[in-house]
């Protein structure tokens, strides 16, 4: 039969000796905890969000880069169209000079000619519909009628699509600025981010950096025997740039972002490349395989074609990857960015 007897209790002397040893249990745990801390689950997400909004700064980027093309061109056949319009205004004055002579010497000799009242006429093709003017006016008179009109038309035309080229230059420098204010939007939050680190992350974070691009010194390399003369060259001055910083919209020399690179490179090798990623990406022969790259072949990484980079073989990747990094040779399955395909210019 079981006992039901009530426990003796503690003394007194008893329970204050379990009251120390918790006590120093307690404090070596604070103590342990102290000297080696838990990870902190805050900092791998604020680490994350940092290089999420690198990407997106580094796609914007891309964006902001095609519409600063898109400006230079239109700026370019603006200008040009203007100088058209001044050439053909000239001409046209001369034209008008010619027209006012005849019209006065036929006023002097008795009457102006009504053809010759087209320079008056709010409606000049109007006017010349009525071909029974026409048969006073000399064949060289006529002739040169017939010139201005043509002329007058033309300058009013390209009027009309200077007009366009400059409220079409004027948008796109709108989106010029929205991108730039993005962009620089992005780098201030990572930044802030960065902040909320402490010292120690901070210099973990930028020793992980230099690591990364210490590992260049070391990458060992595919044959480029068989790239092109031009295409070799391309890659050699890609090389040259290595350790140069990334700055967003820079195409070098001293500082590049990734479709600056490969566009500045392929400059060196007297080969013209669009300015973005996006259009490098249909500059040449697609490649769809990482195993049929040679050194030299572009690589295009990420599902809006946002990044490119130089293949430098042996599954390498030479590129201006994100700010706060430098050119540098880097594992493409590390890159964390998904091969799309390969360009060979």
């Amino acid at each position: 039969m079981a006992s039901h007897r009530r426990p003796k209790q503690p003394s007194h002397g008893y329970t204050s000796v379990l009251t120390a040893t918790a006590a120093v249990t307690v404090a070596l745990s604070a103590q342990s905890a102290s000297a080696d801390p838990l990870p902190d689950p805050n900092k791998k997400g604020v680490q994350a969000q940092v290089d999420r909004l690198y990407e997106q700064a580094t796609q914007a980027t891309e964006k902001y880069n095609g519409a600063k093309e898109s400006a230079g061109k239109l700026q370019k056949e603006a200008d040009n169209l203007h100088e058209e319009v001044v050439r053909k205004q000239a001409a046209l004055n001369e034209l008008r000079q010619q027209l006012g002579s005849a019209a006065t010497a036929q006023y002097r000799s008795g009457g102006l000619d009504p053809s010759l009242q087209l320079l008056l006429s709010t409606d000049p093709d109007a006017y010349l519909d009525q071909a029974s003017g026409l048969d006073r006016l000399s064949a060289r008179q006529s002739d040169t009628l017939q010139r201005f009109l043509s002329q007058q038309r033309a300058l009013q035309q390209q009027r009309a699509q200077a007009a366009e080229k400059l409220g079409s230059l004027q948008e796109t420098r709108k989106e010029l600025g929205s991108k730039k204010k993005e962009i620089q939007g992005k780098l201030a939050e990572a930044q802030r981010l960065l902040n909320t680190l402490t010292a120690e992350e901070r210099a973990e974070r930028v020793a992980k950096e230099e690591r990364a691009n210490r590992a260049s010194e070391r990458v060992e390399l595919g044959n480029e025997a068989s790239a092109s003369r031009r295409t070799a060259a391309a890659f050699n001055a890609a090389k040259s740039r290595v350790g140069m910083p990334y700055v967003w919209g820079a195409t070098g020399p001293g500082s590049f972002d990734c479709s600056g690179l490969t566009s500045w490179a392929f400059q060196q090798a007297d080969v013209s490349l669009p300015r973005t990623s996006q259009a490098q990406a249909n500059a040449g022969t697609r490649i769809n395989s990482i195993g049929a790259l040679k050194p030299g072949d572009l690589v295009i990484m990420r599902t809006d074609l946002s990044h490119v980079g130089f293949y430098a073989g042996n599954g390498q990747i030479l590129h201006a990857p994100k700010p706060g990094a430098q050119v540098r040779y880097e594992s493409m399955a590390r890159s964390g960015m998904p091969f799309m395909w390969g360009v060979r210019i």
